[in-house]
């Protein structure tokens, strides 16, 4: 790393030389004194009654220090698990839910739900007494879509959910859609479906609980420690200074280690009531059934367009399912997020839209990258692809018409875009892409009897998470510099590029200044990382809390340096009196602060009134095997605005993380379940593929920032962009290579099979 390394600039990565020789700490490699082991005992199905639990037998197994039921649960005070949105985030209506027991009360709803927790000497006792335990189950039927859940006499999933429904609801101008729908020259009509994933982080989710001094403390693998904890807090039935959350070194999370978990609660109790340390560490096997998956999303759009292609109106009729309790924001992605921005990127002057949320006997559904803003992006994309084909249009000239030419931008709905150049970037991206080439490309395949498409899709997404965040900025005696922050870094970086924002600003060397956080006593509040929002909401408070410190140095150095306060300047870390060399540094104006007692350490909180907007457009190539029907990803091309980028590496790797991701749902990821069992049928590595290197091609990303308004450092959220643009993408071009057999619509994933049923007309 250089001695002074600012916004812009693209210093390696230091966290990296830990992680490669193996210097991590993640959760499993804490050591504690005492430790034992838990093992949460699963329900095997997707709906049964609880007729009974016998712990007796697994009481007495060798090494056994308890097994807890819900009754355990209930005897020592602890509550059910609600979402983190109760509410319709536009109307205030009240969502219809049933809080989430931490164990099963009397019922279980799906496959993977905790029943019993057993804890042991050794993780191998553990198991072995979980086998021991013996559950009465009465199975009762099990509903895995929306339609089944929705069909007259389907099964009862929750009291107080009348029709298995939690919300149904209505936005936009119906009056004006029915207006323009009466008078288009064209209206197009497409179902599409974002089908269910497991989002897999490489660090399986984990809990170590102890407790010590009338306290609970916690360290877990989790992305959100400060609002987790104050869950967690009300879950055991106390306060949140009661209650403190560590995480560690922490191996992804993707939006799965966004919210609370009943292991967050149940194993920190399970501490209390053993009087030692218990751990808990998911197998691979317990992410894909406890985790919370994502997606699982239907529509029906209709997209009403004149003579001449202009777009007139949009009505999106949308159902999620989301699994078998309302957790988390799940209500609140479906009335914000999924709200937010209908339209896009393209002028649309009148939408609608309907949104409802039904339980199933799934796995509770959560977020990943881009959520909401992904399933609005998917159906504007494709139904824009189907309006091009059916109407006569070319597909980039539609866009290119209605996109938006002037910011800020206001939606249909008020919401409001600060910056972008939304034309620009989509041209770029298509000479990036080599768009004219693409007739002779696809001669080449085709001689090589294969079908090749070329596909894009334009994308933008509102960084958002929790609107408050705080720093604390501390000049410690030794010359160091701690900047404490209440966002979290779990594999992005912050480690580099916080530091790299600080150096900016007041031209201390990077390697001096410490990123400090992972832990909620270091400082009173955090939003964590979830949305994109650790640059954005952690970056504005560092600045403003350099100005802060600014003013404060200005006082000192004016008396070091015998002049009026008015006379000093402040410049790359140094205080010098306006027009003569007479200056002094930054870290000697704070030793010289903490003798006088009035140290430069600042804190500062800031709650936005906005958000940020990345955007852009992805390109890809496919290339189809006509006999196997095996889709090769063979060209991808990205443009995207991240605003002001603090660390064009970093942010590099971060959006090529999500183009994975979004690959990855396109081409091969789906959780699958049995309709009349509700058992996962996806529920391991053997069916459940990931990308790997071999799948995807070499990216060409590029950016054009334009920089945003709605902060003082111009950054954009980076990360989710490919989550986003990808899947659409790389649908588009499917179906632009399967045009040939006339396949008008087609959801993911593309894999062989489904490839070659469309291709015989069976899909």
């Amino acid at each position: 790393m250089t001695t002074q390394s600012k916004i812009g600039d693209s210093p390696r990565r230091r966290e990296d030389a830990r992680f490669v020789t193996g210097a991590g700490a993640y959760l499993d490699d804490l050591r504690f004194d005492g430790l034992t082991h838990a093992v949460i005992l699963r329900s095997p199905h997707a709906h049964a009654r609880i007729d009974g639990i016998d712990t007796a037998v697994a009481l007495a197994a060798p090494g056994v220090l308890a097994v807890l039921t819900i009754t355990d649960a209930d005897a020592d005070g602890l509550q059910p698990m609600r979402p983190s949105v109760e509410a319709n985030l536009q109307t205030g209506e009240p969502f219809a839910f049933l809080p989430q027991p931490l164990l099963a009360r009397g019922k279980v709803r799906f496959v993977g739900e905790p029943v019993a927790v057993v804890v042991a000497a050794t993780r191998a006792q553990a198991m072995d007494a979980a086998e021991r335990v013996v559950v009465d189950y009465t199975p009762l039927p099990a509903v895995t879509s929306h339609q089944a859940a929705r069909a007259p006499g389907a099964p009862l999933i929750a009291d107080g959910v009348p029709g298995n429904v939690c919300l149904d609801w209505q936005a936009g101008d119906t009056a004006a859609v029915d207006a323009a729908f009466a008078g288009a020259a064209h209206r197009v009509t497409m179902p599409f479906v974002n089908h269910r994933i497991i989002t897999n982080p490489m660090e399986p989710r984990g809990v170590i609980g102890a407790y010590e001094d009338d306290r609970y403390i916690v360290h877990l693998s989790s992305q959100n420690i400060h609002g987790n904890r104050d869950s967690t807090a009300r879950w055991l039935g106390t306060t949140p200074d009661k209650v403190r959350f560590i995480a560690p070194d922490v191996g992804g999370g993707f939006g799965a280690k966004n919210f609370t978990y009943a292991e967050h609660a149940l194993i920190p109790w399970a501490a209390r009531r053993v009087g030692r340390p218990v751990k808990w560490i998911a197998t691979r096997g317990e992410t894909f059934l406890s985790d919370h998956q994502a997606r699982d999303h239907h529509a029906e759009a209709t997209l009403a367009l004149d003579a001449e292609g202009t777009f007139l109106a949009l009505r999106v009729t949308s159902t999620a399912n989301i699994g078998a309790y309302m957790a988390g924001g799940a209500g609140g992605l479906q009335t914000f997020q999924y709200v937010h921005l209908q339209g896009t990127i393209y002028a649309i002057p009148a939408i609608e839209i309907l949104v409802s949320a039904v339980l199933t006997n799934t796995t509770p559904i959560g977020v990943t990258r881009g959520p909401g803003f992904a399933e609005t992006g998917n159906i504007i994309e494709r139904i824009i692809d189907v309006a091009a084909r059916q109407c006569g249009f070319d597909r980039a000239e539609l866009r290119r018409r209605n996109m938006v030419r002037v910011m800020p931008m206001t939606n249909a709905f008020g919401f409001v875009v600060d910056s972008g150049q939304f034309l620009e970037t989509f041209d770029r991206a298509m000479i990036a892409a080599d768009k004219a080439g693409f007739a002779a490309r696809r001669a080449t395949s085709e001689a090589a009897g294969k079908l090749r498409g070329f596909g894009f899709a334009c994308h933008i997404k509102g960084t958002g998470g929790s609107p408050h965040e705080n720093v604390d900025i501390r000049f410690e005696a030794d010359g160091t510099v701690s900047l404490i922050t209440g966002t979290q870094t779990i594999g992005q970086g912050h480690e580099t590029t916080f530091p790299q924002i600080l150096a900016h600003r007041l031209g201390v060397p990077n390697a001096l200044i410490h990123l400090r956080q992972g832990d909620t006593d270091l400082i009173p509040t955090g939003g964590g990382h979830g949305s994109s929002r650790a640059t954005y909401m952690g970056g504005t408070a560092m600045w403003r809390a350099s100005d802060t410190i600014i003013e404060k140095g200005t006082i000192i150095a004016a008396k070091a340096l015998d002049a009026a306060a008015e006379e000093i300047r402040f410049e790359d870390g140094l205080f010098f009196v306006a027009g003569t060399n007479r200056s002094i540094g930054i870290l000697d104006v704070a030793v010289l602060a903490r003798a006088a007692n009035t140290p430069l350490d600042t804190y500062h909180h800031w709650t936005r009134d906005a958000m940020t907007f990345p955007n852009g457009t992805h390109v890809v190539e496919v290339e189809i095997d006509r006999e196997t029907g095996r889709v090769t990803l063979d060209r991808y091309t990205g443009v995207d605005d991240y605003g002001v980028l603090v660390n064009p590496m970093v942010a590099s790797g971060q959006a090529h993380g999500a183009m994975a991701q979004g690959s990855g749902q396109a081409l091969m990821e789906q959780a699958i379940y049995d309709p009349a069992s509700g058992q996962p049928i996806a529920g391991s590595f053997m069916d459940y593929a990931l990308p790997r290197a071999a799948d995807l091609p070499s990216f060409d990303l590029s950016f054009n920032g334009t920089a945003c308004t709605t902060n003082p450092l111009g950054v954009k959220g980076a990360g989710e962009a490919g989550a986003v643009g990808g899947f659409p993408a790389i649908a588009n071009a499917v179906l632009d290579a399967l045009a040939p057999f006339g396949v008008m619509g087609f959801d993911g994933p593309a894999t062989p099979f489904r490839i070659w049923q469309a291709m015989r007309g069976q899909g």
